[in-house]
């Protein structure tokens, strides 16, 4: 059977369907690399989030806004940068690369293709971009109806918020991994 994705076709053909261009480097494909560069990034995330939480949603807020570029700035190293940004900011400083933004309107534009996509990037680079897909988790500060001290303390925080609103299984936005192309694996 092989390397199968979600659906039950080889990972080798939805990648050519849609279209992926496939860097190779040290036996590894670019999406599997990319995959690999951004999970420490979301692990490490959601952890600090249900640490947050754990405490209270305004705790949360902290985690998104304090931890998650102490994170992102720790895994960014060796020419790795990582991040996350959304169609639906909450924070400026999250403002999507502009080899993004492209990739996350087509994911805003085209609800059922929500495959990672992979960036031929100038200066032998390359770009990995996920979907961030809402999870329960993240309604809490994000759902349609949030605690009235939660909403106050990202008010205060975050005057132009657009990060509300989501609902479980909505695109709530992307983590991105740029790299070398020619970086050996670890």
């Amino acid at each position: 059977m092989g390397n199968l994705g979600k659906k039950g076709f080889p990972v080798w053909a939805l990648i050519l369907a849609l279209g992926i261009h496939t860097a190779v480097f040290a036996g590894e494909s670019a999406p599997a690399r990319g995959a690999e560069l951004l999970l420490p990034f979301k692990q490490n995330l959601q952890q600090a989030l249900k640490t947050g939480l754990a405490k209270g949603p305004v705790e949360a807020i902290a985690a998104c806004r304090l931890e998650a570029p102490k994170i992102a700035g720790q895994l960014s190293q060796g020419g790795v940068v990582v991040g996350r940004t959304s169609h639906r900011l909450r924070n400026p400083a999250n403002v999507s690369p502009e080899w993004v933004t492209p990739v996350l309107e087509r994911y805003v534009n085209s609800a059922g293709n929500r495959a990672p996509q992979v960036v031929e990037l100038s200066g032998q680079r390359v770009g990995y971009v996920e979907p961030i897909p809402t999870q329960a988790l993240c309604l809490t500060c994000h759902g349609e109806k949030l605690a009235p001290a939660l909403e106050e303390r990202i008010s205060e925080l975050y005057p132009q918020d657009r990060a509300t609103g989501f609902r479980e299984g909505d695109l709530r936005g992307v983590f991105w991994v740029e790299y070398p192309a020619k970086q050996a694996a670890p």
